[in-house]
């Protein structure tokens, strides 16, 4: 473990039903979730699936991934924003629209 910590850094220990990120992988790994995912914005469910990706890079905490079908209709408006990861590749961005709320962003 500490050949991939920065010098200096020294992790705390973790408790119980916590995980360390420094024992997480480099280069990161996606693994299926299959646990429930809800999302919402001013009370309205934008998105209710069991079928995510989760990305895994040390140092860095979890990121879930949520298939563009799981979305609610009308839900993901397109934005002028894109970017690359050497590891995920190319990224589209999008506002969430729903529940009356000011627009969140997302990336595909």
């Amino acid at each position: 473990m500490a050949s991939r910590l920065p010098p200096g850094v020294v992790p705390q220990p973790v408790g119980p039903g916590q995980v360390s990120v420094w024992t997480f992988p480099r280069p990161p790994v996606v693994v299926a979730d299959h646990r429930r995912v809800v999302v919402r914005l001013g009370g309205e469910v934008i998105v209710d699936t069991t079928d995510s990706l989760k990305a895994l890079e040390t140092s860095h905490p979890p990121t879930w991934y949520l298939p563009m079908s799981a979305f609610a209709p009308d839900s993901l408006r397109p934005t002028a924003g894109s970017s690359v990861c050497e590891y995920k590749g190319p990224a589209r961005y999008f506002d969430v629209v729903g529940g009356g709320q000011p627009d969140a962003v997302a990336q595909r």
